[in-house]
């Protein structure tokens, strides 16, 4: 049988660079899959020799989206490490600037990440905006901005990117690909709350910036608590945030939820087909308290689809290896050349092709994120989770294994939006009747230099990509050591020596390429994942030595 190889260097719209390559049989069948992490950075290493206290303002800048998201790990891990409790009101305040971050990066993957791979902008400029008010209401009661006078508006819009010239973020897609299924009018739905919601991501930044003083890299987060304490104290800025997240949950109800239906729907088929859905492995480390023992997320882990028989986590099975990684046996930079031909070396076992460490748990691959979220809590009765999964596949007639594909990947994401929105306003009760008691207290009193000189801590945390963990290692009162594993390491992970393909690769295993030239499907199914590469390689030669010049071939 012949087989041919598609490569994707770069892959657009994540965050990071990432490379992939697939081969096909004649049939454009994928029969494997190598994705590659591009980018290397050194965070880690920077971190080294430093004082544990500023590990938040460093850890922070690994990336510019997830900044909130590892200023907290970094700062938990240092609080593990000295044993430090803070108080509750830091707790709820951290919270909440995690679950507007929640919000925020779903809609913004949604809409401006991945939309595109469904959506055909040339099918929408043929769109009737009488008959998108019709089709509107299939999806959700009270559709988003629905009349015809906002589809004009948004199909004035587009033409005039079109006739201009410059599509600008419509630029270089595959219009008109025959995996188009979206009728004009519901392309004509899904892109004016594209265009919504960049609007929407404006105004929910600002929620966790009334908290953190700005974003991205807050301010407000330091060990033993946080300094917003004023703002916390505040009315009109606590009304300020509740008002956005008023705003938010309205959008994601009304226009992301009800898009992610309409998407489910036509895409039945193909959820049907299972495309997408990777090795069954999932892994949730479960937080956010409630109410007493009540959490947002249950952890766990499942192996293999196996819903039933659902594990503890259990943070001793987890190990990392770099095999085939770009690493040698001490973790120092072993950078091997592409093929002649510019494609990665994968032919051998032990070939390395990837700056991505490779994460285990108890020796397998496992998939994190919005998904294993969903699975784990759901399948573990999480009663705050159960009713928003059971409306979800009722109104789409799908079931629990259906969201294991590339759709229902995104559709576990719009569910837990929804399910966020709804929890914040409790946590914000919380936060008032705390206050309304006399308990301010935001920062716990700690005397460093009374702390142990030599220790360790980590932190396992549950971000809008899955579990992250910040482990750190003080010796003499500085970091000796530190390493991060973020979600986009485990769902991307190389092969490895033990040949156990990542989420990413397996996912990709076994879907059709109708066109080679033109590899929706395989850009759908990663598209899924919300890569970050940049949260998931930390490499630097200290000392400024080049190590390597690259020149990336541009159209």
């Amino acid at each position: 049988m012949k087989k041919s190889k598609i490569v994707i260097d770069p892959i657009t719209r994540i965050e990071g660079h990432l490379r992939a390559e697939v081969e096909v049989d004649d049939k454009g069948i994928v029969k494997e899959a190598w994705v590659s992490g591009q980018l290397f950075r050194g965070i880690e290493t920077i971190l080294k020799g430093r004082d544990p206290r500023d590990a938040g303002l460093l850890a922070g800048r690994i990336c510019g989206v997830c900044t909130n998201s590892h200023f907290r790990g970094a700062i938990t891990s240092v609080e593990d490490a000295y044993s430090i409790e803070i108080p509750k009101n830091a707790d709820i305040i951290r919270d909440l600037m995690a679950m507007a971050l929640f919000i925020q990066d779903h809609v913004v993957h949604f809409y401006h990440l991945h939309l595109l791979d469904f959506a055909d902008v040339t099918s929408a400029l043929e769109a009737d905006a009488k008959s998108a008010t019709k089709e509107a209401p299939k999806y959700t009661k009270k559709p988003y901005r629905n009349s015809v006078s906002h589809y004009e508006n948004v199909l004035e819009k587009l033409n005039k990117f079109v006739k201009s010239g410059r599509l600008g973020p419509f630029a270089n897609a595959y219009w008109g690909h025959s995996e188009y299924k979206l009728s004009p009018e519901q392309n004509l739905i899904v892109l004016s709350h594209y265009l919504d919601a960049l609007r929407f991501q404006t105004q929910i930044s600002k929620a966790v910036a009334i908290f953190g003083g700005k974003t991205p890299h807050p301010q407000s987060l330091v060990v033993g608590g946080v300094t917003s304490v004023a703002d916390m104290l505040n009315p009109q800025r606590l009304n300020d945030y509740l008002f956005i997240m008023k705003e938010a949950k309205e959008f994601v109800e009304r226009a992301y939820l009800a898009d992610m239906k309409l998407i489910s729907m036509v895409y039945r088929d193909e959820i049907k087909q299972g495309v997408g859905r990777a090795n069954g492995n999932f892994m949730c480390v479960g937080g956010y308290e409630f109410e007493g023992e009540k959490k947002l997320f249950c952890s766990g882990v499942i192996y293999g689809h196996d819903f039933k028989n659902i594990e503890e986590f259990d943070e001793s099975k987890i190990t990392e290896e770099v095999d085939r990684a770009w690493y040698d046996e001490n973790d120092e930079i072993c950078y091997t050349d592409l093929n002649e031909d510019g494609t990665l070396k994968t032919e051998k076992k032990d070939d390395k092709y990837s700056w991505i460490k490779a994460p285990r748990y108890d020796g397998k691959t496992m998939e994190t994120g919005p998904l294993a979220r969903v699975l784990v809590s759901y399948h573990r009765d999480n009663e705050l989770i159960k009713s928003f999964v059971d409306e979800f596949l009722d109104e789409t007639n799908l079931e629990m294994m259906d969201l294991s594909t590339t759709i229902g990947r995104n559709a576990a994401r719009a569910i837990e939006s929804n399910y966020v929105c709804e929890y914040v306003f409790k946590l914000v009760s919380r936060l008032i009747q705390n206050i309304k008691y006399y308990d301010t207290d935001t920062w716990s009193k700690y005397e460093f230099e009374k702390k142990p000189k030599n220790t360790k801590g980590r932190a396992f945390l549950e971000v809008p990509r899955g579990v992250l963990a910040h482990l750190i290692d003080i010796e003499d009162a500085k970091i000796k050591n530190y390493s991060v594993i973020a979600p986009t390491t485990w769902n991307a992970t190389p092969k490895n020596i033990d040949g156990f393909r990542g989420a990413y690769e397996e996912a990709l295993i076994g879907i059709k390429v109708q066109d080679t030239s033109k590899p929706l499907e395989v850009l759908r199914v990663l598209h899924s994942f919300d890569p970050c590469l940049a949260c998931a390689v930390h490499i630097i030669d200290t000392k400024g030595k080049e190590l390597s010049r690259y020149k990336i071939k541009t159209l």
